[in-house]
């Protein structure tokens, strides 16, 4: 399994299994995009709305609820635990006694036409075969199967890390959508009532046409930038509903927030405790200890592995018994090949964990510095640029009240509002992405954070 699985996901903020099943459950999810743009906005997301219109029911999910549901429903999680199944039995097998052979054997015998002929009569003839097992042969071959078994435990765990990020990942990219629809029915309210406002000025002859024109055209916009968001909540809820195996008529309402905040361990720390419990190096390590139990094995069996074998017979005239020891001889294969491809197997384990390790330390380092990145820039929006934001909007709306500005300057301020507050939602997201990749790699423990 390669290092990919692990980290794909810590290098990049998408879902690769919902993308996969994305098609087949968009068109359910796509009802989203149905509810007129122009109707006042509700208590939830549009989502609700089509529900109600097809008769879906509502689910309305936490965190924990997604996360649950994708550790009993999830596929990837079913097939890890396959394989590490699989391990398990495996040591059981290379646990096993070689089985021995028996042989039986009856017929007749029949006097030939000479002088001392033999007697005719019934022959029987029984003998048993016993290969004897070198005990360090058979000493590495378990430690063998049971470094493979350790390999698919870690790869299980690694397995279990990533369908939980890739859950987290959707989850709040969901969220993210919830929060857009919202900020633009906001911003389509707003636009409305200065639509009206200049739609009776221009009646009333305070204002010319082309104010009117502006304000539908703003309008416009505004339209355009719900359905987006609906379309992209549609999508979320796609990919999130494949995740966890979430029934196909079950209209999913995330709740929660992507407002979440901590203050970070030193990344030295962090970097002992990545390297020292992922899966990954784990995984790696099981590898390169399979190849030297391997490598033994291949040494071991050099030695001949001699067989026991005992007979009996029965004749009409006479009965015999023997015992014997056959012992292959090692004359034209000394298993060169063999340890050869052991001790380069070897090489390999040792250069994929070291990879393993460098991959893990950048994902580390490049999480970490978005984390504290997407937290100034949301301290920063928080505490400056949306309140300025904001004020600008409100005064900009007064003083159009009053005949002081028109409705471009309104539209302007707006404009900049709705950009500040998209920011701040990428920034939060952005940081909350950094904390499922933190968590993920093993930085965080999942769950501690808030």
């Amino acid at each position: 399994m390669g290092i990919s699985i692990w980290l794909a996901n810590c290098h990049r903020s998408r879902v690769t299994l919902g993308k996969l099943l994305l098609l087949p459950l968009l068109p359910a999810a796509l009802l989203v995009a149905q509810t007129p743009v122009d109707a006042a906005m509700p208590a939830e997301p549009a989502p609700q709305q089509a529900a109600a219109a097809h008769g879906s029911s509502e689910l309305r999910l936490t965190l924990d609820d997604a996360l649950a549901m994708a550790r009993r429903n999830s596929p990837r999680l079913h097939e890890a635990l396959a394989a590490t199944q699989r391990g398990q039995a495996a040591v059981q097998t290379a646990r096993a006694y070689t089985n021995p052979n028996v042989e039986v054997f009856q017929g007749r015998q029949y006097a030939r036409p000479i002088k001392t002929p033999g007697t005719p009569g019934l022959l029987q003839h029984y003998a048993g075969y016993q290969t004897i097992e070198i005990p360090s042969e058979r000493s590495a071959r378990r430690k063998a199967a049971e470094s493979i078994a350790a390999s698919a435990r870690a790869a299980e765990r690694g397995v279990g890390l990533n369908v939980m990020a890739d859950t987290q990942r959707a989850f709040y990219e969901a969220l993210k959508r919830q929060e857009q629809i919202k900020q633009a029915r906001e911003n389509l309210t707003l636009v409305e009532d200065l639509r009206r406002r200049v739609e009776v000025e221009v009646n009333v002859g305070e204002k010319g046409k082309l104010e009117l024109t502006r304000a539908e055209a703003e309008l416009a916009r505004a339209r355009f930038a719900v359905n987006s968001a609906q379309i992209e909540y549609a999508s979320a809820i796609a990919i999130l509903r494949a995740l966890i195996a979430a029934p196909a008529d079950a209209n999913l309402i995330p709740t929660g927030s992507t407002t979440a905040h901590m203050t970070l361990p030193a990344l030295d720390m962090l970097r002992d405790q990545v390297l020292t419990a992922h899966p990954a190096v784990a995984q790696s390590e099981a590898e390169l200890n399979a190849s030297r139990s391997t490598l033994d094995r291949e040494k071991a069996l050099r030695i001949p592995q001699p067989t026991a074998f005992a007979e009996f017979e029965n004749q009409p005239d006479l009965r015999y018994w023997r015992a014997g020891i056959t012992v292959p001889i090692p004359l034209w294969d000394r298993r060169r090949g063999q340890i050869a491809d052991a001790k380069a197997a070897i090489s390999q384990a040792n250069a994929t964990l070291d990879q393993r390790r460098l991959e893990l330390v950048s994902a580390l380092e490049r999480a970490y510095e978005q984390y504290q990145l997407a937290d100034q820039q949301v301290t920063s929006l928080e505490a400056g640029s949306l309140r300025a934001a904001e004020s600008a909007v409100e005064a900009a709306k007064s003083a159009y009240r009053f005949g002081e500005r028109g409705i471009v300057e309104v539209l302007d301020a707006q404009r900049v509002l709705q950009s500040v507050r998209g920011d701040l939602l990428d920034a939060q997201y952005a940081r909350q992405s950094a904390l499922i990749d933190l968590e993920e790699l093993g930085a965080l423990t999942p769950g501690a954070r808030p």
